[in-house]
């Protein structure tokens, strides 16, 4: 789960982290009381979707007064905005966060994900603040430097300090510089986040290391121990079809392709995608039913497969292992039931209650193509989309 930057500074400023004033507004007005509000003559308007790149996209302004940051405002709130993380549409602004300016003397990159190799989170931290963590990457890996730590025990204070120092931060930041890291390393873990971003943390001239931007993920396996969490779920910024797919405890994620997907496990979602696109073909979605989906929410997966307009076939996948394949078959019945289905729908099943699993479908009357395996059913969806 995805959150906003000014609801993730907000959780940084609960753990003693030092992040920028500012006000989260939804009117133009609300954001020139808030400049009003900071007393800061240099202050920041930025838009609040759930995407990187708001500088680029024209989300994120510079005001040193009131009529500009009306201007500012006017001009972000309700703007599609398009940058490399939302994909050609776009998101639409509904909320800007009006900042205190901040004299930066440098900037730095922090990052925690979780390595799965090592099956402990590692901060990542770089003097290269400000720039995309994957050019830094491929264009200057040494200027990355990792340290791993135990989610019990937390960053050492001589982890922090190597990554302190190793970045950069001036001798007499050093040790703040450590609270800060160890704080942002005890908020990964205690909120069970899957990454805290910062981006940039800078330096000012008045001796504070801060938070100037911040990114933070949970882990949604996690959620249940943290209500508090799920309240800042916004889901404006989420596909209607991943939200519905949620209540289902779907795995869902929208692509752009035009032929659903109906798997179970995870891998075999993937290698699905991988073979439909082999044969030239473009999957929708990503779609996992699990390995204990009942009858009940197959059919809601199958509706939210037919609810997106852009699929015009779709390949249902199935090996039993603990999900059985007349779970499935009746599930892709019962759907049918209260869905006029006018696409082509290619079925492999494979695994427990195989038999009864096709049998059921057979019996049913409905107007599928049966596959022996994965490369035929692959084939064959791409070549009814094509003959359609």
């Amino acid at each position: 789960m995805k959150i906003h930057e000014y609801q993730a500074k907000q959780l940084l400023a609960k753990y003693g982290l030092s992040v920028p004033d500012g006000r989260v507004c939804e009117t133009v007005d609300e954001a020139v009381q808030a400049y009003a509000d900071l007393g800061s003559e240099v202050s920041v308007v930025k838009a609040q979707i759930h995407a990187g790149g708001r500088g680029k996209g024209g989300g994120v302004k510079l005001v040193k007064s009131a009529d500009e940051c009306r201007a500012a405002a006017e001009a972000i709130l309700g703007m599609q905005l398009i940058t490399h993380q939302t994909g050609p549409e776009g998101q639409t602004v509904r909320k800007v966060w009006v900042e205190e300016g901040s004299r930066i003397v440098k900037e730095y990159y922090i990052g925690i994900v979780i390595d799965r190799e090592q099956q402990r989170p590692v901060m990542m931290a770089s003097s290269e603040g400000g720039m995309d963590i994957e050019e830094v990457a491929a264009n200057t890996p040494e200027k990355i430097l990792k340290e791993a730590y135990s989610p019990a025990g937390g960053l050492a204070a001589d982890q922090a300090r190597r990554l302190a120092e190793g970045i950069g931060l001036p001798a007499e930041l050093i040790e703040s510089g450590v609270e800060f890291l160890q704080g942002l390393a005890r908020c990964f873990c205690e909120l069970d986040c899957s990454l805290a971003e910062i981006n940039p943390l800078v330096h000012t001239e008045d001796g504070v290391v801060r938070a100037l931007d911040a990114k933070i993920n949970f882990d949604s396996s996690g959620l249940f121990r943290h209500p508090e969490l799920v309240e800042l779920r916004d889901l404006h910024e989420e596909d209607d079809k991943e939200i519905e797919a949620s209540k289902f405890d779907l795995s869902y994620i929208a692509l752009d392709g035009n032929i659903g997907c109906m798997v179970n496990g995870a891998g075999l979602a993937m290698a699905t995608m991988d073979v439909i696109k082999l044969y030239g073909g473009e999957p929708a979605n990503f779609l996992d039913v699990g390995g204990g989906a009942t009858t009940e929410n197959v059919a809601a997966a199958f509706r939210i497969l037919l609810g997106d307009d852009n699929v015009k076939g779709v390949l249902i996948n199935i090996f039993g292992g603990i999900m059985k394949c007349d779970v499935i078959a009746n599930g892709v019945v019962e759907a049918v039931k209260q869905i006029d289905l006018n696409v082509p729908l290619v079925v492999r099943l494979e695994g427990t209650n195989v038999e009864q699993g096709r049998k059921i479908l057979q019996e049913s009357g409905l107007p599928l193509i049966a596959a022996g395996d994965l490369d035929d059913a692959a084939q064959k969806i791409c070549a009814a989309l094509k003959g359609a």
